[in-house]
């Protein structure tokens, strides 16, 4: 029986009955919803089965009647006023019965045999539909929302064409939906068919768009007795409606043979025609006679080899580890509960594989006999036993703790679509062609191939490009994948759940502590507080987690885009592919649901050097510091240790205590205070689980990348911040994890580089802040003694890293200087160790530019100085002075803070106050500071910390007069563009869009066997949030900027053959080039600001969201008098001492006479507008 294509009142059924939520009453939205009512129904039974295109004309088919209007609305149940707001509401007794009785269909012992026999009956009926089904996603794009899809009932789904087309429902239909049957058709060769649905389009007032004249073509292409005849009118056709050919290969996302087909179609009008694909605007970089593109150290063969290792895993789609706490000796208990565990996983296996295929034929059968659900296609796209070994990862990674129920079911639906679009990949041939192109790609990148004349290098976006315009044949790999509506994913992570609490059990006399023998379930699903919200819970039976802790697994698994790549990362040459292999991954990181960012994304056109940037950043290989790790590892198998940041097993957390609260002899203060116990005992415990799992999975993976050669992909967020896409192990994790990782390819270290290892090891210990680069360089010599014993004894010597700040970045570096002493040459010692570059308060690097505020410049080292500023010190310094003033007026709390004042108190407010921190977020900040001092009196921590805050920020205002008035009219401009009832938008100077993600956000409820989630949903909706938008403007366009200068600096250093890599505003590179990329970061800082962004940023707005004079004299009468004026009034900063200025990172220093002054233009003022 071939799966049916259920009509839109099935959706709209399904709409009211599983899901209650606050519409905006008006006709524009209900239209939306009501249209992408039917789209859903038609996305929901394209997922189904499989893609392969096969003739769907034999399809089985049942038929069922669709439920009128009037019962539609009498399911729709009640109405969103009498929705739950805040919580999550259990389900009511008769939901549970009859989820219940759709569960067991037959309870009857007699009767099992009889349904195994049905339930066989019906799985070969499913195979058989999976052999009759055709699956596409969308074929246009972007023009369609999300994939359309069509099943094997076509006469249904034709007759529910019919019936929105001729009814008063027509309005709700578009192009996309029409192409859905034109699709069918095609594949199927019917021209007439496809000629009806034309004139359908006609009837209803569209117009054919890409999608419709790309399936007639497919359709003319197999069928070759009409090509002659309609080919010519379907192209002049196309041209009548301006669109081009062309458009056809470069906006439409083609599958299997579809592009040939279509392109054979053509040649019969016009034999020499040739798809003219962009490359991605090569214009970009006009002048290459100097670039000298770095290659990687390996010959084509080594890395071809790698794509194979990497193609493997990500097809697998999961990676099987040891732990490194298989190395502990494991003691008779330990094998004991190895072995258990290792059954009770085998025996869970076969429960939750014969629950599957049960509650799998209710669907099938509740689908084939009403139209409300539409989940049975989602549980067909993998084999049965793919879902299940989903559920048990799930299971074996799931907190000892527990998981809130939203989050593990959205875990459980991404690994679904994760591995069904990889799936979907391999049945659509993309395989081959990524194989085919990337061999061809590595060209490039090998160290015993070239491409191109040294004097005209080509960069690996561009050679991507080149490459697929070559290989036309076949399906594109652009454009062709699109994530599922989060309210889907979520629906399919509740059903896996469901399942794993109702059938994964356990003997409760397993470990012999139990008095009778019975079953148990090991999940347990409650509700919980979150703030004033009760939420669903997920909670592991104490059972089942002690069998975890004694066992101490030996295995982790984890999914294949967890482990860094082994070979190259796909270069970005569109924002719809890139990074892995076959592995989905978007170049930005948004919201669930949202699609506002890829939007503005598609309609850039200047994203070469973002997308340059990222791939720049991905293709640095790495390795494992392997003698640093062995340290780290040994000591985590020990019992961990505090002071070194490495996290203690569970058995050293503390014992939660337990009382009876019923007991009479307990006070009620006393049971206050035992309950508070409780309480803090649990977190602690949580705290400690969640840092020693963390760390044994960075440790894992750091173990079982030991030997290999890696890379790690990367993306952004909406900000345009890099971030690399594993998400455990990388160079942007803790202390641990940088010390870990060395640079793949080594370089001498040359006349400097030895130098440059001590002043970064004088760095990483957090001494010598105020100290030149001299100082620091003599204090390194003057402890010599304690780096190589350090090196050699680090555990057992004099242990002088240990007191380092980053302590084990010392280490590591001890190593490494120990080493290059040792050897016969320093200066040809091959180091593979990268030296940090870290910015002085970054933040407020950029304000002072912006303002061109001398004092502020001054303070962040953006001017030159005989020694380096220390910006937190100079801060620190102003608040003792206001604060010795106010103790000899005699206040209170200024007295008690004698002596207390430091560099460290004020740290963390002053780093954060250019990102937007609040009074109040700065005073918890300066809190946390106090209660580390043993000394200070508690009962003064409240006023002190208040008392405090508003002392750094008055010292912040005197010290940076720009800051706070560009702060105050960017958050201006915010307030009022919001309030307008729009989101704020800008670009970079590097072209990168941004708008801020934050909206008002509605209340929706997923109603579920378990129990109705309630979530919130601030994406589609379009109303801005004031408050999140004034607050979040300011900090994240210095966040932009910051970003901005980052990529310029890659971008120049990979053109001038440097290895680099950065965190943020960190810049690293090998201990050779330290110097040439200090030249090239104050270049591009000089750039970046001798660049008027001000004025840029306010002629964008006043054209995006100010039209019409009458709204821009409004707007403008809005401006503060003091921002009317010129920009003089904030300081004269001139650039040229800033490009001779030392210490715009604070730790290198270049003299004049070596360098020489890059050809900027100096912009000396910017004319401040509010809009």
């Amino acid at each position: 029986m071939c799966v049916q294509f259920l009509c839109a009142e099935s959706n709209l059924t399904l709409q009211r009955r599983k899901l209650s939520f606050f519409i905006p009453k008006t006709n524009d939205d209900k239209k939306r919803r009501l249209e992408q009512s039917l789209v859903d129904v038609l996305e929901a039974r394209i997922q189904q089965l499989q893609s392969d295109v096969v003739d769907v004309q034999h399809a089985k088919v049942q038929f069922v009647s669709a439920p009128s209007s009037r019962t539609a609305s009498t399911l729709s149940g009640k109405s969103p006023k009498s929705q739950p707001q805040a919580k999550d509401v259990p389900k009511s007794s008769k939901s549970n019965a009859s989820s219940k009785c759709m569960e067991k269909p037959s309870r009857e012992k007699k009767n099992k045999l009889k349904k195994e026999q049905h339930l066989q009956k019906i799985q070969t009926k499913v195979k058989e539909s999976k052999a009759n089904t055709y699956i596409r996603h969308s074929a246009l794009h972007p023009l369609v929302p999300r994939g359309l899809c069509v099943c094997g009932d076509i006469d249904r789904a034709r007759r529910c064409l019919l019936n929105y087309h001729r009814g008063m429902r027509r309005r709700h239909l578009n192009t996309d939906i029409y192409n859905i049957m034109m699709r069918v058709w095609s594949k199927q060769g019917k021209l007439d068919q496809i000629g009806h649905i034309f004139i359908l389009l006609q009837e209803a007032g569209l117009k054919p768009n890409l999608g419709s004249y790309s399936a007639a073509l497919e359709c003319m292409g197999r069928n070759t007795n009409f090509v002659c005849v309609v080919s010519p009118r379907c192209l002049n056709q196309m041209e009548e409606d301006g669109l081009s050919v062309d458009d056809l290969f470069s906006r439409c996302a083609f599958r299997q043979d579809e592009q040939d087909l279509v392109l054979n179609a053509i040649r019969v009008v016009q034999p020499q025609y040739q798809p003219t694909l962009t490359t991605n605007g090569d214009q970009q970089y006009p002048s290459r006679t100097e670039h000298r593109y770095p290659k990687l150290h390996f010959t084509k063969q080594e890395l071809q080899e790698r794509f194979t290792q990497q193609l493997s895993m990500e097809e697998a789609c999961t990676v099987t580890i040891d732990s490194v706490e298989a190395s502990k000796p494991a003691t008779e208990n330990v094998d004991k509960m190895r072995k258990l565990l290792s059954e009770l996983r085998a025996q869970w296996h076969k429960t939750l594989l014969q629950a599957f295929k049960e509650k799998k034929m209710i669907l099938f059968k509740t689908s084939s006999k009403n139209l409300r659900s539409n989940l049975y296609p989602y549980i067909c796209l993998l084999n049965d036993s793919e879902y299940v070994d989903i559920m048990l990862q799930s299971v074996t990674k799931m907190p000892l703790s527990g998981e809130s129920l939203m989050i593990l079911a959205q875990d459980l639906g991404d690994r679904v679509y994760t591995k069904y679009s990889v799936r979907l990949k391999q049945q659509n041939h993309m395989v081959q062609k990524i194989s085919s192109i990337y061999s061809s790609y590595i060209d490039i990148l090998a160290k015993d191939t070239e491409v191109r004349p040294k004097t005209n290098p080509v960069l690996p976006r561009e050679r991507w490009c080149e490459l697929e315009a070559e290989h036309t044949a076949g399906p594109i790999l652009k454009g062709v994948e699109f994530s599922w509506p989060y309210i889907v994913t979520l629906q399919v992570g509740t059903f896996l759940v469901d399942l794993m609490v109702k059938n994964l059990k356990i003997n409760s006399d397993v470990l012999g502590s139990a008095h009778d023998r019975k079953l148990i379930p090991i999940l347990y699903h409650m509700y919980t507080f979150r703030c004033t919200r009760q939420v669903g819970f997920i909670k592991p039976h104490p059972i089942y987690t002690q069998i975890l802790q004694d066992a101490m697994d030996t295995k982790l698994t984890f999914d294949s885009y967890v482990i860094p790549t082994l070979c190259p990362p796909v270069p970005w040459a569109s924002i719809k592919f890139g990074a892995y292999l076959l592995t989905p991954t978007k170049i930005m990181r948004t919201m669930e649901g949202a699609t506002q960012h890829e939007a503005l994304l598609e309609k850039s056109q200047n994203l070469q050097p973002v997308m340059d940037s990222l791939n720049q950043l991905g293709n640095c290989a790495w390795k494992v510091n392997k003698p640093v790790l062995d340290i780290i590892i040994s000591i985590f198998n020990d019992k961990g240790s505090v002071k070194l940041d490495i996290p203690p097993p569970m058995s050293e957390a503390p014992k939660i205590p337990h009382f009876n609260p019923q007991d009479p002899s307990y006070m009620a203060t006393e049971k206050a205070q035992m309950r508070k116990e409780v309480v803090d005992a649990k977190k602690k415990w949580g705290e400690m689980h969640s840092l020693r799992m963390d760390a044994l999975y960075k440790l894992s993976i750091a173990n079982y990348m030991r030997d290999q050669v890696f890379w790690f992909p990367h993306n952004m967020d909406f900000r345009g911040r890099i971030y690399p896409c594993p998400p455990h192990f990388n160079h942007l994790g803790s202390d641990v994890s940088r010390a870990i990782l060395l640079f793949a390819e080594g370089k001498p270290l040359g006349p400097k580089g030895l130098d440059w290892l001590k002043i970064h090891l004088v760095n990483l210990t957090g001494l010598k802040k105020r100290s030149a680069l001299q100082g620091r360089l003599d204090y390194a010599n003057s402890v010599m003694e304690d780096i190589l014993d350090s090196a050699d004894n680090p555990l057992n010597g004099k242990k002088w890293w240990m007191d380092a700040d980053e302590r084990w970045q010392a280490l590591a570096c001890c190593m490494e200087i120990a080493n290059a002493v040792r050897s016969p040459d320093p200066e040809q010692f091959i180091s593979h160790f990268p030296v940090h570059q870290d910015g002085s308060c970054n933040g407020l690097q950029h304000y002072a530019a912006l303002g061109r505020d001398v004092i502020g410049a001054t303070s962040v080292n953006l001017m030159p100085c005989d020694l380096p500023q220390d910006v937190y010190s100079g801060v620190a310094q102003q608040v003792e002075e206001l604060r010795a003033r106010d103790a000899e007026k005699g206040q209170k709390i200024a007295q008690v803070l004698e002596g207390l004042i430091s560099r460290k108190m004020v740290k963390q407010t002053v780093m954060t106050v250019v990102y937007g921190v609040t009074r109040y977020g700065g005073r918890l900040q300066i809190e946390k500071r106090l209660k580390e001092i043993n000394e200070f009196p508690k009962d003064y921590i409240w006023v002190a910390s208040r008392y405090l805050v508003l002392l750094v920020f008055s010292a912040l205002k005197e010290m940076f007069t720009g800051t706070r008035e560009i702060q105050d009219w960017l958050t201006e401009s915010a307030r009022l563009i919001s309030k307008s009832g729009h989101t704020v938008e800008w670009v970079t100077p590097l072209g990168l869009p941004i708008i801020q993600p934050y909206h008002r956000k509605r209340n929706q409820v997923l109603k579920c066997t378990m129990q109705n989630i309630n979530f919130q949903i601030g994406h589609d909706v379009k109303e801005p949030d004031t408050v999140k938008q004034k607050n979040a403007f300011p900090p994240n366009f210095i966040h932009s900027l910051d970003s901005t200068h980052m990529m310029l600096t890659s971008l120049h250093c990979y053109s001038a053959g440097l290895t680099f890599v950065s965190v943020h505003d960190c810049y690293w590179t090998h201990p050779l080039t330290v110097d040439t990329m200090n030249k090239i970061c104050r270049e591009q800082f000089v750039a970046l600001h001798s660049q008027p962004i001000l004025q840029d940023l306010s002629t964008f707005l006043l054209r995006k969201f100010c039209t019409g004079p009458i709204k821009m004299k409004q707007m403008e009468s809005q401006t503060p008098p003091h921002l009317k004026t010129n920009t003089t009034q904030y300081g004269q900063l001139l650039f040229e001492n800033l490009l001779f200025s030392m210490l715009l990172f604070f730790c290198y220093r270049l003299e004049k006479h070596n360098f020489s002054l890059c050809n900027v233009n100096i912009v000396t003022a910017v004319v401040l507008i509010l809009i």
